[in-house]
């Protein structure tokens, strides 16, 4: 994974609630096996027609809107646990996701895959969305390192809550397996000083 420091972004807000994992990567294009490709099929149903023209409303299809950062409604990722939701928004550009509530298992899988689930008050969330509103090329600056998300032009701030472990990995660019091979020297350490006891 590419590691994560600070990120300043324009933002792309979607501000409809309950948005479940169907909704984000429909279950007709879960054959793949890799994360590759996801991107393409995002929103696929809101993002398209039938007939697989743009649906101009939407705001994935509003030039307008860009920028690394997607700004949810509440309760973002509910449904059903497929991790390729979390592929699907990475695989479409998007380092980090921004919400008042997440699911617990598309939050998991999230910072598992490298994509960063911040979750903020209801509060600071509607003035995320009054700000890009108000000027479409507003930006928002991430520090994981200090836990803060700000909206540069006002600079109102506010922190996030995450796994120390988790951020650990995400500064670090690691998974799991990374994770441990980082700790190799400090495991051989142990494995050598480890006494048995017999009874």
């Amino acid at each position: 994974m590419k590691k994560f420091e600070t990120l300043s972004s324009s933002v792309v807000p979607l501000s409809i609630e309950n948005i479940d994992t169907d909704q984000i990567i429909p279950a007709r294009f879960l054959k793949a096996t890799t994360r590759e490709g996801f991107g393409e099929n995002l929103f696929r149903d809101w993002r398209y027609n039938t007939d697989n023209t743009p649906k101009a409303d939407f705001v994935l299809n509003n030039p307008t809107y860009s920028g690394k950062i997607l700004v949810a409604g509440k309760n973002f990722g509910c449904g059903s646990s497929r991790e390729h939701a979390a592929w699907a928004i990475q695989d479409y550009g998007f380092d980090v996701v921004i919400s008042s509530f997440f699911a617990d298992i598309f939050k998991g899988n999230a910072l598992n895959n490298g994509l960063l689930p911040i979750q903020v008050s209801e509060e600071f969330l509607a003035e995320i969305f009054t700000q890009v509103a108000k000027d479409a090329a507003s930006t928002l600056t991430v520090n994981l390192e200090e836990q803060t998300v700000t909206i540069d032009a006002t600079g109102k701030a506010e922190t996030f809550e995450i796994n120390p472990y988790k951020k650990s990995c995400l500064i670090n660019g690691y998974d799991d397996i990374d994770f441990v091979r980082s700790q190799t020297d400090l495991i051989e350490e142990f494995e050598k000083n480890k006494v048995f006891k017999f009874y």
